[in-house]
């Protein structure tokens, strides 16, 4: 299997975030915290694992991406965009009147949505029927999902982990944004959530901990899950930081979801043009 460098998934997830400021920008606001922490698991998967077709999107080999936590929607665009799904101009009219990029994930607007989500707690049930049915089938199809901290409160999360390991779903592969944050507080003050690498295992899965910002990590925890099934779904917990890539978002008390005057637009432009800058890109 060939994979990318470490420097071609650093310009990747570059490309990603600038794509979500492209998208938050003409909306004036949005879910920017926790859709810029999704940038490196993005452009890792879509750069090296994702078997898609954007001249065919629901062709019925294709592997498919559950974006349980919904609201970063904006991260998942700018990434289907990148690929070719849709031109990188529509992310300029997110979650505008008759948008056909809605503020969450809908599978019945956006190419390469596979399924609409934003009732938190519901995508890793759809990835693990989506899983099934592979099984079913006899295809080598995989299942990418991304939850939340947040949501891992909702009851249904865990009843999805006990169906996955039940039915030894080894197609499926999840993430899961551990940035300690949501929108009314942290985690450990809404309700906390423990070690989340040992709940997995202990419900029977594969887990492991990768700094969500490291390419190269999140590269080798996602080809051990691809190349070495073992009967059990793999989860692989993304200890990351909420706004990751831009230090002014990072450090705002709340970032989940905000307004985004040509002010701050300013500011988190100029971060992005400096690590530009360092990955030997032009940044407009």
């Amino acid at each position: 299997m060939s994979l990318s460098s470490k420097r071609e998934l650093e310009q990747m997830a570059l490309n990603i975030r600038l794509g979500i400021i492209r998208a938050i920008t003409s909306n004036h606001g949005g879910h920017i915290g926790g859709s810029f922490d999704l940038a490196e698991m993005l452009a890792v998967v879509y750069s090296d694992f994702m078997r898609v077709n954007p001249e065919k999107p629901d062709w019925d080999q294709r592997d498919f991406m559950i974006f349980s936590k919904g609201h970063a929607g904006p991260a998942l665009y700018a990434a289907l965009a990148l690929k070719g799904f849709f031109p990188e101009e529509r992310l300029e009219n997110l979650n505008n009147p008759n948008s056909l990029l809605p503020g969450h994930c809908d599978r019945n607007h956006v190419p390469g949505v596979d399924a609409t989500t934003g009732s938190l707690g519901q995508g890793l049930s759809i990835a693990c029927g989506a899983a099934l049915a592979g099984k079913l089938r006899g295809t080598d199809q995989r299942v990418f999902c991304v939850t939340g901290d947040g949501e891992s409160a909702e009851g249904q999360i865990w009843e999805a982990a006990q169906f996955a390991a039940h039915y030894s779903l080894d197609n499926l592969i999840a993430f899961l944004d551990w940035n300690k944050m949501q929108i009314d507080g942290s985690n450990d003050e809404v309700m906390r959530l423990g070690d989340p690498v040992r709940k997995y295992q202990a419900f029977g899965w594969n887990a492991c901990l990768v700094k969500g910002n490291e390419v190269m990590a999140i590269q080798r925890a996602v080809r051990r899950a691809v190349e070495e099934p073992n009967g059990k779904p793999s989860m692989i917990v993304l200890d990351t930081v909420k706004g990751e890539g831009a230090r002014c978002i990072v450090e705002m008390a709340n970032n989940h979801c905000i307004g985004f005057s040509d002010e701050l637009c300013g500011k988190v432009m100029e971060e992005l043009r400096e690590q530009g800058r360092k990955l030997g890109m032009e940044v407009e």
